[in-house]
């Protein structure tokens, strides 16, 4: 984990659904503050959130990939937690000169609250789940045994990591083939 451009699905896949029961890689609470000490580049400061809400949203955000992957619709509470937290805390933007030409910088509002990491990550799930385009490059991986979503490059990738779960696939084809006394792809 850690190797999408949407923390969103990176988020999501701390839900492991392969296993049974399914595997809650935030249950832990000090596996769940690793997970956002090594986002902390991609997300505004603030206090590692409450780790019931941040696991209900990703249960959310996870539900919404999912059922768009399956073609259903996704439950009318996963909109309403994504759309609620990313409400948590105001933005406004503003200019930073603090380098050496001024550029545009966010500022997260949270003297009324709020978490401003988590409002990241459910602001980055609604921008990739109303971006058509995006979420047209979603898969989960073609490991049987694995369930990452990731965002496809290419129309041709179909494995979360191509080291892992690729070579696991290739691996597992080849034995197929000389086991069965055949060598040809």
């Amino acid at each position: 984990m850690g190797g999408e451009p949407s923390i969103a699905v990176d988020f999501a896949d701390t839900l492991v659904t392969t296993t049974e029961p399914w595997t809650d890689l935030l249950a832990d609470p000090a596996a769940a503050t690793r997970w956002w000490q090594t986002q902390a580049a991609r997300l505004p400061a603030g206090p590692p959130p409450d780790p019931l809400t941040a696991r209900r949203l990703r249960n959310a955000v996870r539900d919404l990939l999912d059922s768009h992957l399956e073609g259903r619709a996704a439950h009318a509470t996963s909109v309403e937690d994504v759309n609620a937290i990313a409400a948590t805390v105001p933005t406004s933007v503003r200019i930073a000169t603090d380098a050496a030409a001024p550029r545009a910088e966010t500022r997260w509002h949270v003297e009324a609250g709020g978490n401003a990491p988590m409002a990241a990550v459910a602001r980055e799930a609604v921008s990739l789940i109303t971006d058509p385009e995006r979420m047209g490059r979603l898969r989960r991986c073609a490991n049987p045994e694995c369930s990452m979503l990731f965002l496809a490059e290419t129309k041709r990738r179909m494995w979360c990591t191509a080291n892992l779960c690729g070579n696991r696939a290739r691996a597992a084809r080849h034995y197929q083939r000389t086991r069965s006394g055949t060598t040809d792809a």
